[in-house]
């Protein structure tokens, strides 16, 4: 599984113009499923992201996790993140899961963040989603498990 993750100020998505999940400061997720990937695998990204220490201590260093500050987290399933581009300029889906076995372990990550005690918003597993943000410093990390 991967994740690209964004430190936000605020997130939204939004499906056929309604809401389908909002935060205030935290992390977007863009969550990415292949083929040979199971609950163990949700469940240690979940961790990993929950735990990721990219937020500011008093001091305005990075060296805090959303989970000590507060934060929320938004969720939406990204199959693009399995894109391969080595060839040509179509990507090819090959590595993405197919949404009936990709689905649930986007469920199960999100499960795995609210049992860690994250507050999770969500978009819509496979509908045309629009994803608002506005980045926080930037920040932007991809984590793969």
């Amino acid at each position: 599984m991967r994740a690209l993750v964004q430190r936000v100020a605020r997130a939204r998505v939004t499906v056929d113009d309604v809401e389908t999940g909002a935060i205030g400061p935290g992390l977007c997720a863009l969550v990415g499923v292949t083929h040979s990937d199971g609950p163990a695998e949700a469940r240690r990204l979940a961790d990993r992201v929950w735990g990721l220490r990219i937020c500011a201590d008093d001091e305005g260093v990075m060296n805090l996790p959303v989970s000590a500050v507060g934060g929320q987290v938004l969720v939406v399933s990204q199959f693009t993140l399995y894109a391969d581009t080595s060839r040509g300029r179509r990507p090819s889906w090959g590595d993405a899961a197919r949404g009936d076995h990709a689905e649930p372990l986007v469920e199960e990550f999100c499960a795995a963040l609210r049992d860690l005690g994250a507050t999770v918003a969500t978009g819509r597993f496979g509908a045309d989603m629009q994803v608002e943000l506005v980045n926080d410093g930037p920040v932007t990390l991809l984590l793969e498990v």
